[in-house]
């Protein structure tokens, strides 16, 4: 397998550590809203709860980086780009959302805006290290 067709490789590294930051960033702040306000959580603390849960299923499909945790990467790095836009405008409009606190609010605002810019670098970086979709061509008769 090429150096290139790995996501953990390179630039990738910087990814897998920031979303291992995130995930532990996120794990912690659920973990405590959920710990704290049970069994009458708000839906906002589940949505760091789903972020949280994210953030650690793609710093390991990118730490792995080839067959299907590439495959795994890709459908949770999309996700993670839905919800994070999804409940950024959803916080402009609900009160819920903008007080309670999810790690997604305001577009991630209380983490740097990292969650809404390392979704789309991710989608960039796997599409940037995808295999050539082409097999190499066998040798011609020339060649031999």
């Amino acid at each position: 397998m090429s150096e290139r067709s790995r996501t953990g490789q390179g630039f990738g590294r910087l990814l897998v550590a920031l979303y291992g930051v995130l995930a532990l960033a996120a794990v912690g702040r659920s973990s405590y809203q959920l710990a704290t306000t049970f069994p009458h959580t708000p839906v906002a603390y589940w949505l760091s709860a789903v972020a949280a849960v994210i953030y650690v299923v793609v710093a390991i499909a990118m730490a792995q980086g080839h067959g299907r945790w590439r495959a795994l990467a890709w459908g949770t790095l999309s996700v993670e780009a839905v919800g994070v836009l999804t409940v950024g405008f959803a916080s402009l409009a609900s009160a819920e959302l903008r007080h309670d606190g999810t790690v997604w609010r305001s577009f991630g605002a209380d983490y740097g805006f990292l969650p809404l810019v390392l979704p789309f670098v991710g989608l960039w970086w796997l599409a940037r290290t995808r295999r050539s979709a082409q097999p190499p061509a066998p040798p011609s008769e020339s060649e031999s």
